[in-house]
C-alpha cells in the first residue's frame, strides 16, 4: 500500500504540471462550465487508458524506442495544437465583427463530445504523455509486487486518479472564473489568450527533441 501511496504523490506532481490538456480543462471550465469540462477530462483519461494498455501489453517500450513513431506522433500533436489554437484565435476575430449585432453574451456552447474528442487527441498525440507511461511509471515497478503487466495496470489506475484530481482542479478553477459572468469581450480575450498559448506550446513541442 505504501508503494502505491508514494507513487500517487509523485503522479499528482506530474499531473498538475501545466500543459496543453490542463490548459484546455481550465479553458473549458471558464467557457463551457464544469459538466462539459469533466466530459472533456474523460476524453483525456480515455487516451491515457489506451497508453496504459499498450504499455501493459509490451507495446510501450517498442513505441518509445521507435524514433520514427515518436516523430510522427510529435508532429501530429504539433499540427493539432496549431489547428485548435488557430481556430480559437480565428473565432475571436470573427466574433469581433458580430458583437455589435449580437450584443454582449457568453461563449458559444460546444458539444460535450467535441470537447472530449479534443482532449483525447491532444493527449494521445503528446510524446511526453507516452514517456510518462514508458519511463516515469516503470521506475516504480518492483518485482516484489507481482508481474509487470499487473503492476502497470495498478500504477496506471493510480495515475488516472491523480490525473483526474489535477484535471478537475483546473476545471474547477475555470468554473469559478465563469461564475463571475464574464462579458463577451472578456470571454473573447480568454479564447484569444488560450489560442496563443496553445500555438506557443505547439512551437515548444516542435522544437523539443522528444
Amino acid at each position: 500500500m505504501t508503494w502505491a501511496v508514494v507513487f500517487f504523490g509523485a503522479a499528482v506532481l506530474v499531473a498538475f504540471t501545466p500543459g496543453a490538456n490542463n490548459l484546455l480543462g481550465l479553458h473549458h471550465g471558464m467557457t463551457q462550465g464544469a459538466w462539459k469540462g469533466l466530459v472533456g477530462l474523460l476524453g483525456r483519461l480515455a487516451a491515457f487508458t489506451v497508453l496504459i494498455a499498450a504499455v501493459a501489453a509490451g507495446l510501450g517500450q517498442l513505441l518509445a524506442a521507435s524514433e520514427l513513431a515518436l516523430t510522427v506522433i510529435k508532429w501530429a500533436g504539433v499540427a493539432y495544437l496549431v489547428w485548435i489554437g488557430g481556430r480559437l484565435l480565428w473565432s475571436t476575430f470573427r466574433g469581433e465583427r458580430t458583437t455589435a449585432v449580437s450584443g454582449p453574451q457568453g461563449a458559444e456552447p460546444v458539444p460535450a463530445l467535441r470537447i472530449a474528442r479534443k482532449e483525447f487527441v491532444v493527449a494521445i498525440t503528446n510524446p511526453k504523455a507516452i514517456l510518462i507511461f514508458t519511463a516515469f511509471v516503470p521506475q516504480f515497478i518492483d518485482a516484489a509486487h507481482g508481474s509487470f503487466p499487473a503492476q502497470i495496470a495498478i500504477l496506471g489506475a493510480v495515475y488516472l486518479l491523480a490525473e483526474f484530481v489535477a484535471g478537475a482542479t483546473y476545471i474547477g478553477a475555470g468554473t469559478l472564473v465563469k461564475s463571475l459572468r464574464l462579458s463577451r469581450r472578456a470571454t473573447r480575450n480568454v479564447d484569444r489568450g488560450t489560442g496563443v498559448v496553445l500555438i506557443g506550446m505547439a512551437g515548444a513541442l516542435a522544437a523539443s527533441s522528444s
